[in-house]
């Protein structure tokens, strides 16, 4: 996505990592750094995690970030450099994120609402394993998976946990999510399912009191959860800059060719 960026005014935020305050405060004051709420662009110093809290916590201004690795895998992160930032910058490459929204419905009655940029995930509270019926778009194809949990995947999301649990790596722009189980028992050799953007995916709990299951979207947690619905909610925009010559695309193609 190219998009002619104003960066006449640069935010800096950082993790508690002290080492990323350090750099913080050095590009603070090299590049007249002002407020979150006055920035034109986000630079956030720090790990994947910070990407998260950082795009969560500006869901509805829509100001562009820029992440530069201050962490242990920084996978949505740029490489840190302190020089040339405003150059970087001019020469990014602009990604367009949409996030999920969670509907959670409890066994007391409940309903939460939440957003992820990376995943929802659904997993057994207990020993017992989960029993899960999945529909898609209204129509059930799953009447019984027996599991440890089941995940639904943003492609920003598809080289985190989804991967992890042997999921498919979705290019940034391929309008598709990944429907992947955790530990299937049965079907055993489900491996998950590739979704349209546009689906919507309800998940609900069998056995409930027996077997009890959280949902969880990004760093929300809903325990006892009987119904879940999981939709891309287009009305929230997440824009990040990678650099040109390393973009997120290029990212999840070299991720899929790794040791």
């Amino acid at each position: 996505m190219t998009q002619k960026l104003d960066t006449r005014k640069l935010a800096f935020v950082a993790s508690n990592n002290p080492d990323a305050e350090a750099a913080r405060q050095s590009l603070h004051a090299r590049y007249n750094g002002v407020e979150v709420d006055q920035a034109d662009v986000i630079i956030a110093l720090g790990g994947d995690g910070l990407m998260l809290q950082t795009l969560h916590a500006n869901m509805k201004n829509g100001t562009p970030i820029f992440g530069m690795n201050h962490g242990s895998i920084g996978f949505l992160m740029n490489r840190f450099e302190e020089d040339g930032l405003i150059d970087r910058l001019s020469q990014a490459k602009l990604s367009l994120l949409h996030p999920l929204k969670v509907i959670a419905k409890t066994a007391s009655g409940e309903t939460h609402e939440a957003l992820a940029i990376n995943e929802v995930s659904l997993l057994r509270e207990t020993a017992q394993a989960a029993k899960l019926e999945i529909s898609i778009d209204g129509r059930v194809r799953m009447e019984e998976l027996i599991c440890d949990g089941v995940l639904v995947a943003t492609p920003a999301g598809s080289t985190a946990y989804n991967l992890s649990a042997h999921g498919p790596i979705l290019p940034i722009d391929a309008a598709l999510l990944a429907l992947t189980p955790i530990s299937a028992f049965r079907p055993r050799r489900w491996r998950g399912a590739v979704l349209p953007e546009k689906a919507q995916v309800i998940i609900k709990t069998q056995e409930a009191d027996k077997r009890p299951v959280s949902a969880v979207a990004d760093h929300a947690e809903f325990r006892d959860v009987i119904e879940v619905e999981i939709k891309q909610d287009r009305s929230h925009q997440l824009f990040m800059l990678f650099d040109a010559d390393h973009s997120l695309d290029e990212r999840i193609l070299a991720e899929q060719f790794s040791p």
